[in-house]
């Protein structure tokens, strides 16, 4: 074989070399590593390339390229998400930032039906963020990543001036691949459906505040954050014809249901007493006029199935670590259309409107 050749397959010198990866080597981010130049290889190659390291990230390339072929083996549709991480503080109870963005992603693919597989991960950094605190994110997303068992594969990073920004965002993309025959939206709700939920409501949203140090108050609820992809396809395998899902994040619970009356022209029906909410939630809403059905989750999705498939869906659900406090919470009904109604402790029934303004802003 001629080791002067100039294809890279042929040439054995050049398939014994691999490029050396940079390190860091400033404590903070600066403006250079924004840059385009070495500063900035440098600080891609050493938190997010050794980091996130595949087969496809390594390429280096502006963009990642898949095998159609083997896409199309897994179903018949793809399905593409995005979304964008600026929660206060980077660090909370149970998670932070970094592991929420890949969650947050996942999640809105699986509610789908889709089987996440790739990830894009952004970052808009201001300069001053400390290094070691941008490795532990980026470390974060890996675990997260490994967990959901999908791959990080491209990536984009920018720097600006301090106090331009607040510490570190971050835009992660997704696609997945629906399977043939799956078919969900909110547009497929009937009355008589059933409403189920896999847990409880509002964890994320008081970790969140309480982790502000604003208020003196002590507890030890986590957020919920957590991959929902293995619990949709546990509940696929027993049930594939699943009306509605929707994973509740901002608005919570109420608003989801909202999305879903509007969208199908029912009505909604929840059921106070079969809600799942913690005590020191419930506690912690009243203390501060705020009610947990609003209250953000990072963990929690909310599955509309005909009523002969509740049980079944149900039992699948409480069967899987992320689905054993999973409840039935209420049913679509035929009137007033797209309207939420909650009838509560006392028998009686009250609107349970769209979030008007934000209880709690930055929370995800």
């Amino acid at each position: 074989m001629n080791i002067f050749s100039t294809n890279p397959a042929q040439n054995p010198l050049f398939q014994t070399i691999r490029r050396r990866r940079g390190k860091v080597q400033d404590p903070h981010i600066t403006l250079a590593h924004g840059s385009g130049g070495k500063a900035m290889r440098d600080l891609i190659d050493d938190i997010f390339v050794n980091t996130f390291d595949n087969s496809i990230l390594s390429q280096l390339e502006d963009q990642a390229t898949f095998n159609l072929a083997s896409l199309i083996q897994q179903g018949d549709r793809l399905a593409f998400t995005t979304d964008s991480y600026v929660v206060d503080p980077l660090f909370f109870p149970g998670s932070n930032i970094g592991e929420l963005a890949i969650n947050g992603t996942v999640n809105d693919l699986a509610v789908s039906g889709a089987k996440p597989l790739y990830l894009s991960c952004s970052v808009i950094l201001e300069e001053g963020f400390a290094i070691e605190t941008l490795r532990r994110i980026a470390e974060s997303m890996q675990t997260a990543a490994k967990k959901a068992a999908v791959q990080i594969v491209t990536g984009d990073t920018k720097v600006v001036h301090r106090g331009a920004a607040d510490k570190l965002f971050i835009n992660t993309a997704g696609i997945g691949v629906i399977p043939a025959g799956v078919t969900i939206s909110a547009h497929n709700i009937q009355p008589g459906d059933a409403v189920i939920i896999n847990g409880e409501v509002g964890n994320h949203g008081t970790a969140i505040l309480i982790a502000r140090g604003e208020l003196a108050l002590e507890t030890d609820i986590e957020s919920d954050c957590q991959p929902l992809n293995d619990l949709v396809q546990t509940i696929l395998n027993v049930c594939p014809q699943i009306h509605a899902m929707r994973d509740a994040t901002r608005g919570g619970l109420a608003t989801v249901l909202n999305e879903f009356a509007l969208s199908s022209h029912v009505g909604i029906r929840l059921h106070e007493n079969y809600i799942p909410i913690r005590e020191e939630v419930k506690g912690f809403c009243e203390i501060l006029g705020l009610d947990p059905l609003y209250l953000a989750n990072e963990g929690k999705l909310v599955v509309v199935v005909r009523p002969e498939n509740a049980e079944t869906v149900l039992s699948a659900m409480k069967s899987h670590p992320v689905g054993k406090h999973a409840c039935i919470i209420g049913e679509a009904i035929p009137s007033p259309p797209g309207v939420v109604l909650l009838k509560t402790t006392f028998g009686t029934e009250r609107i349970l409107d769209m979030l008007v303004g934000d209880q709690l802003p930055r929370i995800c």
